[in-house]
């Protein structure tokens, strides 16, 4: 085990019965004003909605009802870079194993979930932990996890993986290797809708010996005052497709068209992100998305995010020739994606040096 405070915990401070939660999970004041009650935004039907994609007909022997869905991907991932995908393939029976297993896993008492707990310090970054404060702030999010690598198969440490509830290992093994089929779909049509051959993408992500998969499960505790915290501040995934299942508690918001859109909760779909590294390769024509994560005070959230990465050093990410232009030039310098993430990093602690952002709190 190692030494972390079993105190720094999100789930023990959240069940510690404080009232004010502490200074350091407060946002800044600019995004207080636009951190709403989750329950009621769910529930509101005008606005711009998350679209919604109907996966049973990509396959379709009938040509017009494919190119149909495969339009209708396309659309998705220029307008939104976010969507939900129905009729996916993915059984409710291996979701609800996902759900159950990772659900059983934060019921454990922290002391058990220690015994798996990782060490950021010294680049231990698989495991349970809680988020680290990335800037001089101090900023922390309302959020505990549990972190690990699913995919390949050959590149997992199974030491790591949780030997309690005993489903965890072989449902958790199924839906990444189901997730893993659904995401070669995903790439082939978004090379299809960039006028590349169906297997381009992949190949530029890695192919299926080299692209990453992982898993992170967040664990949202209760909050007794959500309109001050956030569960995952504003970002954009770095991966090439991000799969987010949860459990049916809405907290997923979406920035669209200069507003957060909050996602509805559908029992059968997956979400499904465009990130940062198609976003690069398309040149800008599919959209890596600003989301976050909102807490409540009445129910604990718990969403399986699974990114789909490419190798941290062995390609360059750059926009495809094929996707730049005279008229569009490459939006993007050419970077590794471990590059990538470190000038991702760089940029936040650039902007959160501004002393707006680093102001005290008032609760």
């Amino acid at each position: 085990m190692v030494a972390t405070s079993v105190a720094s915990r999100v789930e023990s401070l959240a069940s510690s019965g404080i009232q004010l939660i502490p200074r350091e999970y407060v946002r800044p004041k600019d995004e207080l004003t636009t951190i709403g009650n989750i329950f009621e935004d769910e529930k509101k039907d005008e606005g711009p909605q998350v679209p919604t994609i109907d996966f049973k007909d990509f396959g379709s022997q009938d040509k017009a009802i494919r190119e149909k869905c495969h339009q209708e991907i396309k659309k998705a991932a220029i307008e939104w870079g976010v969507m939900h995908l129905v009729n996916h393939g993915i059984s409710d029976q291996l979701m609800d194993r996902v759900r159950v297993a990772g659900q059983a896993f934060f019921d454990e008492p922290i002391g058990e979930k220690e015994k798996y707990a990782n060490d950021q310090a010294t680049g231990k970054i698989q495991g349970y932990g809680s988020k680290l404060a990335n800037n001089s702030c101090g900023q922390l999010e309302w959020e505990d996890y549990f972190f690990h690598l699913v995919f390949p198969e050959d590149k997992r440490d199974m030491s790591i993986w949780p030997k309690t509830p005993v489903d965890y290992i072989p449902a958790t093994s199924e839906y990444a290797k189901e997730l893993r089929g659904l995401a070669t779909k995903i790439l082939s049509v978004l090379s299809l809708g960039l006028g590349l051959k169906e297997g381009r993408l992949e190949k530029e992500v890695g192919g299926m010996e080299e692209l990453i998969v992982q898993l992170k499960i967040n664990y949202y505790p209760k909050c007794p005052q959500p309109e001050l915290a956030l569960g995952v501040e504003a970002h954009t995934d770095v991966s090439a497709l991000t799969f987010i299942l949860h459990n049916m508690v809405p907290g997923l918001q979406l920035f669209y068209q200069g507003k957060w859109v909050t996602a509805k909760c559908d029992p059968n779909s997956i979400i499904m992100y465009i990130g940062d590294t198609i976003e690069i390769l398309s040149n800008g024509k599919y959209k890596s998305i600003l989301h976050r994560g909102v807490v409540n005070k009445e129910k604990v959230r718990i969403s399986w995010a699974v990114f789909c990465e490419p190798p941290k050093e062995k390609i360059i990410l750059k926009p495809l020739l094929e996707t730049a232009t005279e008229a569009e030039p490459p939006l993007f310098p050419p970077r590794t994606f471990v590059q990538h993430m470190e000038h991702k990093l760089f940029k936040k602690s650039q902007e959160n040096t501004d002393t707006k952002i680093c102001q005290p709190q008032e609760q």
